[in-house]
């Protein structure tokens, strides 16, 4: 499990990057899967959950995620819900005490949120189309409607697939000026025409930025490259395997949240 410290600086709250060890699941999946939505053995996923919800302080039916689908909707958490009825979204915002806003991603980027002073959490799950669709700035604003600020607001950005590993093509490229001529920065040529290197976690922090957030902090590991630590949809792909483990990253409010003195 990494933490971040601009997270970790606020009292009573738990948040956790975790990695692919420590778990039960095998083969591809090895070892701490916590993706339903893989083929995975859901016995093992389960156990696996559990064992993020017991790090965490959570019970197993306290550690949430959604239906992810690279969307900006935001869901506000008053409570549990179960494998039956969770719902579709790419982010989750709460003030209520005792639950896990859960992310699950192999490759896309992990984001934490957090407002000590007004105990607000988020998180979010941005790959590419949801952090340009705004994702990110719509988990502020439902983190906002239940007191939080911006300003005040802290965020740690989790491994993802770095600059170096994440080749686009043209029409990637193409979305991204389209949107903003500005965003070209956050590109640089492959040695493949026509191809470019995307640098992902870049572009989520210079958007929260722009959002106006209290701190940022990024977790500068590499998802592809970092294969002892972390699943990749890409790596997966590019070796033909059948399926990948997905990593879970997660965040939880206690009953007094507020920011430590250093």
């Amino acid at each position: 499990m990494i933490e971040a410290h601009n997270l970790s600086r606020i009292a009573d709250i738990r948040h956790g990057f975790f990695t692919r060890g420590g778990g039960c699941s095998t083969g591809i999946y090895a070892s701490l899967n916590c993706g339903f939505g893989s083929s995975d053995d859901p016995a093992s996923v389960a156990r696996n959950r559990l064992h993020v919800a017991t790090s965490l302080g959570l019970s197993a039916a306290e550690l949430l995620t959604v239906y992810q689908v690279h969307s900006p909707t935001v869901v506000t958490v008053t409570g549990p819900w179960t494998r039956d009825d969770t719902p579709e979204a790419d982010a989750m915002a709460t003030a209520t005490p005792g639950v896990g806003l859960g992310i699950l991603t192999a490759d896309c980027a992990p984001v934490l949120f957090a407002d000590g002073a007004a105990g607000v959490i988020g998180a979010a799950h941005a790959g590419w189309r949801g952090a340009l669709g705004g994702v990110c700035e719509a988990t502020i604003a439902a983190m906002a409607a239940l007191g939080a600020q911006a300003d005040r607001i802290a965020v740690a950005i989790g491994p993802t697939i770095s600059k170096a590993n994440y080749e686009v093509g043209a029409e990637f490229h193409a979305a991204f000026l389209a949107d903003s001529p500005g965003l070209d920065g956050f590109f640089t040529p492959s040695f493949r025409a026509g191809h470019h290197m995307f640098d992902l976690p870049g572009f989520i922090e210079h958007r929260l930025a722009a959002a106006g957030v209290a701190s940022i902090e990024r977790i500068d590991l590499c998802t592809y490259a970092g294969e002892e630590d972390f699943f990749s949809y890409r790596r997966a792909t590019h070796r033909n395997e059948p399926d990948y483990g997905r990593q879970i990253s997660a965040i939880t409010l206690g009953p007094g949240a507020f920011l430590k003195d250093d």
